[in-house]
């Protein structure tokens, strides 16, 4: 079995494929990437029996087969190979030479009978959104979904087909994350995506409106199509919180405040904030100001910056980077702040759209 093809193009599809491969398993065959040759074609596979990969690029040859190969090993000799154009040759007892120039390495393979079988895909419900925006909902609330297993079904994100919409929605138990994008679509239907699999369809989504993503659900799988990639996996099971009902509708004490200048305050605030030493940063909203400070065991700091507030005095406290995640995924220079008081959860909004809510719970301050 021959083939030759273009060096980068191989390399890239096998980066992107990798990423479904496992890196360890008690079944070898998971470590590798399944090459399938069928013609001018070929296929390539990751599957790690959470999330699948595949693709396929262009090729010279006119032979079939398939077989296993190391993932890591191969993609660095694609990697490392001196010349544009690549030729393998698999021998009949799965020796693989990869052939670029003069440089010439021969590595061994393992028979395609050893991967696990890819589940069947029957498609019952089908979504086409933009990759950009795709990308845009996946980033704008992955970092709310639990890492607790606890609730393994908030693990995950869920996503509603509602009324002509389109929610993506995390929680974590302490905060809640929700975008919502309006789409044509006559049917309504939800169903809970796991983090891992989002995490890595965004990454090889295309900031681009033109382009668009399928997306194909079943009872138990979904399949992500877009860019000559297709990515698979299980859905979670399980009944997800009914997040519409922790969304207050009103609010006592609005703020609006510039995007920036709060990042660069929370920031520099977190100087003293890490993985072992926690506190909250303790916010104080009143007479046209939000002063902020925080004291650990490294040192203290106290900050002030300017805010449009209406409503009365609140004094309320946060986890930092609760506080920061949101707002680097907001696009919009300014926000909205909405408070029912210091120990309700506090609502941020974008100034321009609803397209986007974030809801975070605050933390008990200790008397200064």
């Amino acid at each position: 079995m021959k083939l030759i093809c273009n060096k980068q193009s191989l390399y890239e599809a096998l980066i992107n494929v990798s990423k479904a491969v496992a890196d360890k398993s008690t079944i070898p065959a998971l470590e590798g990437i399944k090459l399938s040759l069928e013609d001018s074609t070929l296929w390539l596979t990751g599957y790690d029996l959470e999330i699948g990969i595949m693709t396929s690029l262009p090729v010279i040859s006119n032979d079939s087969g398939e077989l296993i190969i190391n993932s890591r090993l191969f993609s660095e000799i694609i990697k490392k190979m001196p010349t544009d154009e690549i030729e393998i040759d698999i021998a009949e007892n799965l020796a693989v030479t990869i052939i670029g120039g003069v440089t010439e390495y021969t590595i061994s393979a393992v028979s395609a009978i050893e991967y696990p079988v890819i589940p069947e895909f029957v498609d019952e419900n089908t979504v086409t959104v933009s990759q950009s925006v795709l990308k845009s909902m996946i980033n704008q609330t992955i970092f709310a979904v639990s890492q607790n297993d606890t609730k393994p079904i908030l693990k995950g994100e869920l996503c509603e087909i509602i009324d002509n919409n389109f929610n993506m929605v995390a929680i974590d138990g302490f905060r809640l994350a929700v975008r919502t994008e309006a789409i044509k679509n006559d049917k309504n239907f939800k169903f809970v995506v796991p983090s891992k699999t989002l995490n890595e369809v965004s990454k090889l989504l295309k900031d681009d409106d033109e382009l668009m993503c399928d997306l194909r659900v079943s009872k138990k799988h979904i399949v992500f199509d877009f860019n000559g990639y297709t990515v698979f996996t299980r859905l979670l099971e399980g009944e997800f919180h009914n997040y519409r009902g922790s969304i207050p509708n009103n609010s006592v004490t609005e703020v609006i405040i510039e995007k920036r200048e709060l990042i660069n305050c929370l920031e520099r605030a977190s100087l003293l904030i890490n993985e072992r030493i926690k506190s909250p940063v303790r916010c104080i909203f009143d007479g046209g100001a939000l002063k902020i400070s925080c004291q650990t065991s490294i040192g203290k700091i106290f900050d002030e910056i300017s805010a449009d507030i209406s409503g009365p005095k609140i004094e309320i406290g946060f986890n930092c980077k609760y506080l920061l995640d949101p707002l680097k995924a907001i696009s919009d220079d300014k926000i909205k702040l909405l408070m029912n008081g210091g120990n309700l959860p506090m609502k941020i909004v974008p100034i321009n759209n609803n397209e986007y809510t974030y809801l975070v719970l605050p933390v008990r301050l200790k008397a200064e």
